[in-house]
């Protein structure tokens, strides 16, 4: 929500909109959720309201960024996302649940596969007809996406010595 007061100040219903365009891939934002966060921004001394305005609908309340904002927001750039601690995937848990239950851990991988692979093609059509920002996020998917490939394939070289472990 910071780094969109930042360009200018806005209402609600316009960082909704723009969270929403302009991060194609995240959850879409309820609206209560903005509204819930724009009054802690402001508890927080981070955003303030500047106006209220009335356009063709009801009153709307615009804030913008405080200088406390935009250091809280600088700070927020500057931090390094800590890859993940621990590697916990539904896909890793199905194989050695399907295994140990006597499953065909093989079949699920290529279902798996067939379903990564047609969420690829999607995302490769979007990201062809889409924004910049659409395609940013679709090249994120679809990068992580072809780890789970590779994962699947070299899974599937492996899944007799997985059984044997686990029947051992």
């Amino acid at each position: 929500m910071l780094g969109l007061l930042a360009e200018r100040p806005k209402h609600g219903y316009e960082l909704k909109r723009e969270h929403d365009q302009r991060l194609p891939g995240a959850r879409p934002l309820a609206y209560g959720q903005v509204y819930a966060t724009l009054q802690r921004l402001q508890r927080d001394g981070f955003a303030e309201v500047t106006e209220t305005v009335r356009e063709s609908g009801p009153e709307r309340t615009v804030y913008a960024i405080t200088e406390e904002g935009l250091a809280e927001l600088a700070r927020w750039l500057e931090q390094v996302e800590a890859p993940a601690p621990h590697v916990s995937s539904a896909l890793v848990s199905r194989v050695v649940v399907a295994i140990v239950a006597g499953g065909a851990a093989d079949g699920y991988l290529v279902r798996q596969r067939a379903a990564h692979l047609a969420r690829m093609r999607e995302l490769t059509a979007e990201r062809a007809s889409g924004s910049p920002a659409q395609a940013l996020a679709a090249d994120h998917a679809l990068q992580h996406l072809d780890a789970d490939l590779r994962w699947i394939e070299t899974t599937m070289e492996r899944l007799a010595d997985l059984k044997e472990e686990i029947d051992a």
